[in-house]
């Protein structure tokens, strides 16, 4: 009663198809379409496969009536309902029921070769469903009753975590940084806190003082190569007073 409940869909249709009658076969090999007498077929029509269920259904047709000419169940494809024929790809044999348990063997027939390809395919992926929703149900089924894993927490259960190789950082164990005000020890064999002397034979020039007084300005009369006395005055008198305190700390001075 569940598959009577189940929708029929469509999945080829087919406008021409010739059916044949065919021989018994004679032995093991197969048919052969050329035993058949192509030119003069027993019926023409329309063709359509069906599908309820896992079950497909070739329902040969009147193309004007719709009137129900032969009907062949499928059950697995390939197999022994439908055939092909060993010479040619655009032939098949069929085994039709009448629905009261009798059945004939007939032959089918497309006259373009793309219709028999379609009518193969057709067959073919309604089967390949079947056959991945029978592998999901016992997948689904195998999962229903497998035990299930509680990893939950049950009432008053704890969980102890132990962290290892953790190092505590001191903030009191950190190396001062030198500051800018640190004292550099005294160089080897010099006195601390004392000046050094300049060494022996060295001439120290002292630094001259400044001259606020412009040197030359412009529209004077004074030439460049004869400067007067006014102009130098300042320079002679600091490197006068300059000689004396040379001479006062025991410095040599050249000018």
């Amino acid at each position: 009663m569940a598959e009577d409940n189940t929708y029929e869909s469509m999945l080829c249709v087919k406008p021409e198809v010739h059916v044949y009658r065919i021989p018994p076969r004679a032995s093991n090999r197969g048919y052969r379409a050329a035993d058949w007498k192509l030119d003069e077929p027993a019926w023409s029509g329309r063709l359509k496969i069906t599908a309820k269920g896992k079950m497909a259904f070739i329902k040969l047709e009147d193309r004007n009536t719709g009137e129900l000419y032969a009907q062949a169940p499928v059950e697995q494809y390939p197999g022994s309902v439908v055939e092909s024929v060993a010479d040619s790809s655009r032939y098949f044999v069929i085994r039709i029921e009448d629905g009261t348990g009798r059945h004939a063997f007939i032959g089918l027939g497309f006259a373009d070769r793309g219709d028999s390809f379609d009518f193969n395919v057709a067959l073919q992926d309604h089967f390949k469903w079947v056959k991945q929703e029978g592998d999901l149900a016992k997948l689904e089924a195998s999962q229903s009753t497998a035990p299930k894993l509680d990893l939950s927490f049950k009432e008053g259960q704890t969980i102890k975590i132990s962290i290892g190789n953790i190092k505590k950082k001191d903030g009191c164990g950190a190396k001062p940084r030198p500051g800018g005000g640190a004292l550099l020890p005294p160089p080897p064999g010099g006195k601390p806190g004392g000046v050094l002397p300049p060494a022996a034979g060295l001439p120290t020039v002292s630094a001259p003082q400044p001259n606020t007084a412009p040197l030359l300005e412009l529209g004077s009369p004074v030439s460049a190569a004869q400067p007067s006395s006014d102009m130098w005055g300042d320079f002679t008198s600091a490197g006068s007073n300059s000689n004396k305190d040379a001479a006062s700390s025991g410095w040599v001075q050249f000018s």
